[in-house]
């Protein structure tokens, strides 16, 4: 079979180098891809959100199977899109339509929907600018921190935590006002700081049964020590330690059975992934968000944890037929270590030249931000390069992603040394 993946990032980088040792997958299209995913398959030079010359790229290449990296051209309608198209409806797509992508596409939806179906997460309330003096109420009737959420989507970007009641007010109107996080803040949920440790936990469902993949943390601030702004993700563990049988029981008794059976009584027939960001909050599980599907940089260590062939696991989900696969986990620990631009999640410069890579050893190198022009790879985004590392336990895990990320180099080279500081 031919596959097509949309992306560009180290997610979709760990999902090629996966295919790519598939017996039942022929050829891997990557659109747009990076150097990296271009060692596993092929780039296209189409933008993910460009369905038209999507369409165009899966009749010319006899594409079978579609897999959605991330989450705009999800939320835009890319799976209705294929679905609704004579020429494209017969291809297997991995990825909810948008009735599904709005679980991540609005975080109101999102606590509406949890809420519903009873689904344990923060108190809340949505505001926008029309009632934005009861966002001040509201605000005021909560203790510090003060947690704001944009909406809509915003790379990421769009959570604002103070612990000032001024200032979170001031956020609010920069927010609905002045258009913080553009048309993503619109509309703001603004919800209780519930304090604990996060988790990501994801799940495989075909629209009717599920399959949990190995749990993973990941680290969102620049700064060691969890300070600084947040990023796209500075590194990742999986397993994690707290995350036993019992808590696990939990979180699949209190939340995931709970939203796989309330998107069925909403009529969404979701066929794709699940990734939710989960606070334990003393032992009990708390939703944060749902996404759509697979984390980065999570994806960088619960994918080599999975041994079994993974395009199975894809094509249960798009053909109904997930129950009747089997997923075989590496009990091993994988961490990653993201190296990022100096800069990040600020500003930083491109096209510097990245070194040391033909001098790693025992490690996976996914490729996030880089380009490949003239015999040297580049950097070409924030997050460059993510290094990943299996050991018996963690600390192993780590040594050996640590010690290949001194001997990678480009200019202004940065990265976290502190992964997995609070699971120790």
């Amino acid at each position: 079979m031919n596959v097509l993946i949309t992306g560009s990032g180290g997610r979709e980088c760990a999902i090629a180098w996966k295919l790519k040792q598939s017996t039942k997958v022929d050829k891997i299209y990557i659109i747009p891809g990076n150097a990296g995913t271009a060692l596993f398959g092929e780039n296209l030079n189409v933008s993910a959100s460009d369905f038209d010359n999507i369409k165009n790229v899966v009749i010319q290449n006899n594409i079978d199977m579609i897999i959605a990296g991330s989450e705009d051209m999800l939320v835009n309608g890319l799976h209705d899109y294929f679905l609704n198209d004579d020429l494209l409806k017969g291809v297997r797509f991995v990825g909810p339509c948008r009735n599904g992508a709005i679980l991540e596409g609005s975080k109101d939806y999102a606590k509406e929907f949890m809420t519903r179906h009873s689904v344990p997460t923060a108190k809340y309330k949505s505001f926008t600018k029309e009632n934005i003096e009861e966002g001040y109420l509201f605000l005021e009737s909560l203790k510090p921190p003060y947690v704001l959420k944009a909406d809509g989507l915003a790379a990421g970007k769009g959570v604002v935590i103070c612990n000032d009641p001024d200032q979170a007010k001031k956020e609010l109107g920069d927010m609905l006002y002045r258009g913080k996080f553009g048309k993503a803040s619109d509309k703001v949920v603004v919800e209780e700081y519930l304090k604990g440790i996060e988790l990501s936990v994801f799940v495989a469902t075909d629209g009717n049964t599920y399959k949990i993949l190995p749990e993973a943390k990941d680290y969102k601030r620049v700064g060691e020590g969890d300070k600084g702004l947040n990023t796209g993700g500075m590194g990742a563990i999986s397993p994690v330690g707290f995350a036993d049988k019992i808590f696990m029981k939990k979180v699949e008794d209190k939340i995931i059975i709970p939203t796989i059976e309330g998107l069925k009584k909403d009529g969404i027939k979701y066929q794709g992934f699940l990734f939710i960001g989960l606070m334990n909050v003393n032992g009990e599980p708390y939703v944060i968000e749902y996404n759509v599907r697979l984390g980065d940089p999570e994806t960088e260590v619960v994918i080599p944890r999975i041994k079994s062939d993974i395009f199975e696991l894809f094509d249960g989900i798009a053909t109904g037929t997930l129950s009747e696969k089997e997923i075989e986990i590496d009990q091993r620990y994988a961490t990653t270590v993201m190296l990022v631009s100096g800069g990040y999640p600020g500003n930083f410069e491109k096209g510097k030249v990245i070194t040391g890579l033909d001098q790693v050893n025992d490690s996976i190198l996914f490729h996030a931000g880089t380009r490949f022009e003239v015999g040297n790879y580049y950097n070409n985004g924030g997050r460059v390069i993510a290094i990943t590392s299996m050991g018996s336990d963690m600390n192993e895990a780590l040594k050996i992603s640590y010690k290949n990320a001194e001997l990678i180099n480009f200019d202004n080279k940065y990265f976290r040394r502190d992964i997995g500081f609070d699971l120790r």
